[in-house]
């Protein structure tokens, strides 16, 4: 490891597994000391089984093992109040930050025109609203130290439209532009914003059975893992069902770093060629 964020404090939301871990275990690892939020308990409206705060203090002793320190706080994105203060308080702690992983999200499946309207609600405060909040906390922080980076984590469904998930695309969709407008805001001031966008990423939000099963409607029954890679493998160029947590984490550590100094309001696909089929 180059020490890419070495000196550098990096807040994370949905820290406590899947991308939010491996960001920040693969932040620490180039230096940075992690403020990691997560809600670590079940969302309406959400069938997959959630974080807890077991995966958490897991996510802090990787980023100890890697050699730097770690605050976690147990808080819902949708709570602009607590993520506040717990970015306040981690920022407290290790004196400044340097970088925001706006990462927590959501996701569960309906028609467009047959969605659940606690479904469609849920989804833009967790996975808009949500970011919104997460930006808002720390973007102050960004400017009293005179520069940054925020990565807002997105997906193809930011890119392009998918069945099934129309609430979660147009949460996407969203990100985009608040992603743009906070480009032009912050760019006075030496912060720059930018989205990754993978396509599907091997972690729990896609290995259950509820997203296996759409997958997979021919079955009846939830496919094995073999099964749904074989699906899965279609909707990429590349010759793979899906990537893993670390190569979004890889892209998002390139944004933060300095060597993507002049890079800000750009959508970098982390996609096996997925936006492109």
């Amino acid at each position: 490891m180059s020490g890419r964020l070495q000196g550098k404090v990096a807040l994370i939301t949905g820290a406590a597994r899947g991308i939010g871990r491996a960001q920040a275990v693969r932040f620490a690892q180039e230096g940075a000391d992690i403020v990691a939020l997560d809600v670590c308990g079940p969302v309406e409206t959400v069938i997959i089984p959630p974080s807890s705060p077991a995966d958490l203090d897991q996510t802090a002793a990787l980023v100890t093992e890697a050699g730097t320190r770690a605050h976690i706080e147990i808080v819902d994105v949708r709570d602009l109040a607590g993520v506040q203060a717990a970015t306040d308080r981690g920022v407290e702690r290790f004196g400044g930050l340097d970088v925001v992983c706006a990462t927590a999200g959501i996701t569960s499946r309906g028609a467009a025109l047959e969605l659940d309207e606690d479904a469609w609600r849920t989804m833009l405060e967790v996975n808009l609203t949500g970011v919104w909040h997460t930006c808002r906390a720390g973007a102050p922080h960004l400017i009293a130290r005179g520069g940054g980076a925020m990565v807002l984590t997105n997906s193809i469904a930011g890119l392009r439209g998918l069945v099934g998930v129309a609430h979660y695309a147009a949460a996407k969709h969203g990100v985009v532009g608040l992603m743009r407008s906070l480009a032009n805001e912050l760019a006075p001031h030496n912060v720059r914003v930018n989205c990754v966008h993978p396509t599907n990423v091997d972690t729990p939000m896609i290995q259950n059975d509820a997203v296996r099963c759409a997958f997979r409607p021919d079955l009846n029954r939830a496919p094995t893992r073999t099964e749904f890679a074989e699906a899965a493998r279609n909707m990429n160029m590349l010759a793979v069902p899906w990537i893993d947590a670390v190569d979004v984490a890889n892209a998002a550590l390139f944004l933060a770093s300095d060597e993507a100094r002049y890079i800000t309001a750009a959508t970098l696909p982390i996609d096996a060629g997925a936006t492109q089929l």
